[in-house]
This record gives structure tokens, sequence and C-alpha cells, in this order.
């Protein structure tokens, strides 16, 4: 699939794993998730941030950049990967409970 196919389903995958849709880059090429009482944020967009943009918002723990077309398996491999650092990040984050 192309990368804005990658994206979209990537954001429908999210959704299906309990995250909401919280933000929205200005040009509309990142998305912003998050889950429901908790911190930090997990971005989906088709480019990588820049150092400043990981400076201006550290709130973005984790995320997940399409650039190349993907396999629907080649996709969730990476979605999979992308949430398992979201939640150790968070981990960290946050200390032991």
């Amino acid at each position: 699939m192309t990368p804005a196919a990658a994206i979209d389903r990537a954001r429908a995958l999210l959704l299906a794993e309990g995250f909401s849709e919280i933000g929205q880059g200005t040009r509309g090429e990142s998305f912003y998730f998050g889950l429901p009482g908790a911190a930090g944020q997990l971005r989906v967009a088709n480019h990588a941030r820049t150092p400043k943009q990981r400076m201006k918002h550290p709130e973005v723990v984790a995320s997940l950049v399409v650039t190349a077309p993907l396999s629907e398996a080649a996709l969730r491999e990476r979605l999979s990967a992308t949430l398992r650092d979201f939640r150790e990040r968070r981990a960290m984050a946050t200390g032991p409970s």
C-alpha cells in the first residue's frame, strides 16, 4: 500500500487498540494519538521529526514514520514495534508502579 494508505491503516489500527486521535499537524501529514487517562503521545507521520521538534514536544514518546510503500504485514510489524516502544517509554517516564 502507498505511504498515505499505510498511514490511514495505521490510524484505524490504533483506534482499534483503544487510542484516541488527539491532534493533527498543521500540514495534515502528522497524526497524534493518546490513550485515555495516560500521559504520552504516539505520532504517525510521513516524515521524521527534527531535533527542534523533539525538544519542543517531549510528550511524543514514539513515532511510526511511513515514507515508502508497505505491505499489510510490514505495517503491522512496524506498528507493533512502535507500540512496544510507546509502552516502554511511558513506563520509564512514570517509574515503577
